[in-house]
């Protein structure tokens, strides 16, 4: 598998190394395997991160991540980049046209912080509109929204209830099992 490293011909940032998986991908089958001993030491630490993928009018066209910071971000940002790009079940896999006018965000996850709510009206009441990254979990169910998402769903009930849905609740779930946690994200993109 080839790799990605500091000999100049590799990408200088998440969204470049995303978009260069992403087309090696496509061709190859395989995400771009950065060689880690070349990169930045911020690089080569274990992240969480999402990869959102935008077509040129906004629309979305595929978001995959992970919660858990489980490889190298380097690493993490080439695998999700192409997942993002051929495993959202939402969407078709992306075709190698339409790689150039796509907009790449990479989020990299702070970590995850349990929210102390004993209900749903808590939970509202502690969230920080347009900052916090949420995840909902019960059981074998979660879902998680980015910050990001409160762009298009600004007030705190109706953000916790969307994402209520995503994870399989009716609106207005919450039992004693239920946890929340929240997160930051460090976005960067074109």
């Amino acid at each position: 598998m080839p790799e990605l490293g500091a000999s100049g011909a590799g990408p200088t940032g998440l969204a470049e190394l995303a978009r260069a998986s992403i087309a090696h991908g496509l061709r190859t089958g395989a995400p771009l395997e950065p060689a880690l001993e070349t990169l930045p030491a911020a690089w080569r630490t274990p992240a969480a991160v999402f990869v959102t993928l935008r077509e040129g009018d906004g629309g979305l066209r595929g978001c995959v991540g992970s919660l858990e910071a489980a490889h190298p971000l380097a690493r993490a940002v080439s695998f999700t980049a192409l997942r993002a790009a051929t495993g959202d079940p939402r969407f078709a896999p992306l075709r190698e046209d339409e790689i150039e006018a796509l907009h790449i965000h990479v989020s990299v996850l702070g970590p995850l912080e349990p929210i102390d709510a004993r209900s749903e009206s808590e939970l509202v009441a502690a969230l920080r509109a347009g900052i916090d990254g949420l995840v909902l979990r019960e059981g074998d169910r979660h879902a998680a929204f980015l910050p990001a998402v409160w762009e298009q769903l600004p007030e705190p009930l109706s953000f916790v209830r969307a994402l209520q849905q995503k994870a399989g609740f009716p609106p207005g779930y919450w039992t004693r099992y239920t946890e929340a946690l929240r997160f930051a994200t460090r976005d960067v993109g074109r």
